[in-house]
């Protein structure tokens, strides 16, 4: 069992290998000497020193409050870091500043609303990086500038509702974007733009309603965009036809959907080009008009535009015959006043020849 409060988990590397052995033994469970050291569940003093030679630190659920950094910083070896579970709310500047070789990151379930500009400085090798579950309200480019080698980053179930145009740009190789669960309510031009690896997309349980035609233009290898449950209400089919991945799975059900004609004819249009699959199309279903609430939109999708066509006939009928009647009253009153016209004139020549 480990122990619960710890005043130094290091001492000098010349008390021997046998010595640093068992004092990971006695207070964190380290393996190949000390590469790999899990302190988990230990209350870690802020004054701590780890062994320069760790590769693999787990810190999770350790009572933490801000990151330790005065411990990280001779750590150059170190490849995964695990900060989660704690109560960090603090980031201070440059905190990962020394790690260079540092390829994970796990800084989930913490209390983080704010990253600050120097986040990313020194961590230009990490390939996945993991912020699921904390308060982040706003992501900023500033704070992302040196990852030019993530690949994954996670930050479902945040507070965010603003990413600021071109924040992801400097994340040329990043392939997975989780960003479900937060409160984004629009997805502007450009807030995409540089993510020309990025494959998958999820943007589920957000509230977003609105969605600019050229947001997906730059996402070139996308194979899966998630936007389950929002507010979407309408999408433009040139929005979707931006996609240009040979294939990419898209999913909406679980949104409002206003089911007109205009939708129909979006969503004919989305069959009929083959390199977009709607995974979940048989569940998408209609909110508006009320008449069609809670019917999936596969069911009613040819009635939509047969009910505006007879509509349009209906007044194309009503004009015609307005306008034939309009038409054939003007002629009986010409044909009137012709008549009158010659029989006055009639009566004018008889009366001069008698």
């Amino acid at each position: 069992m480990y122990f619960h409060y710890v005043i130094c988990l290091w001492i000098p590397l010349s008390l021997g290998d046998s010595k640093i052995q068992h004092v990971c033994q006695k207070i964190c469970f380290c393996k190949d000497g000390a590469r790999f050291v899990n302190c988990s569940g230990v209350n870690v003093s802020y004054n701590v020193m780890f062994p320069s030679e760790a590769e693999h630190l787990d810190l999770s659920n350790s009572n933490l409050h801000s990151v330790p950094w005065k411990g990280l910083r001779h750590l150059w070896k170190l490849q995964i870091l695990i900060l989660s579970g704690n109560y960090i709310c603090n980031i201070e500047d440059r905190a990962f500043a020394s790690l260079e070789r540092l390829h994970k990151l796990d800084i989930c379930r913490n209390e983080i609303s704010f990253l600050g500009n120097s986040f990313s400085v020194g961590l230009g090798s990490l390939h996945k990086l993991i912020l699921a579950y904390n308060r982040l309200q706003e992501l900023q480019y500033k704070s992302f500038q040196h990852f030019e080698n993530l690949q994954k980053l996670n930050l479902q179930n945040n507070n965010i509702s603003s990413i600021e145009t071109g924040a992801f740009r400097s994340l040329t190789r990043l392939r997975h974007l989780f960003l479900q669960n937060n409160h984004l309510h629009a997805l502007h031009n450009g807030v995409f733009s540089m993510l020309q690896h990025l494959e998958v997309l999820n943007l589920e349980g957000n509230v977003i309603k609105t969605i600019a035609p050229s947001v997906f233009t730059s996402l070139s290898s996308l194979t899966v965009l998630n936007l389950v449950h929002n507010k979407i209400e309408h999408i433009r089919f040139k929005t979707l036809l931006s996609l240009q991945t040979p294939g990419t799975h898209i999913l909406l059900s679980n949104n409002p959907w206003f089911c007109d004609c205009d939708l129909q004819r979006v969503f004919a249009k989305l069959h009929s080009v083959r390199r977009l699959i709607l995974d979940d199309y048989h569940n998408v279903t209609c909110e508006e008009p009320h008449i069609l609430s809670s019917l999936p939109l596969s069911s009613v999708d040819a009635q939509l535009c047969i009910a505006e066509t007879v509509t349009v006939l209906v007044i194309t009928f009503t004009v015609f015959v307005t306008v034939v009647a309009a038409i054939v009253m003007a002629e009986r009153n010409r044909k009137k006043r012709t008549g009158k016209h010659w029989s006055e004139d009639s009566e004018v020549s008889y009366d001069a020849h008698n």
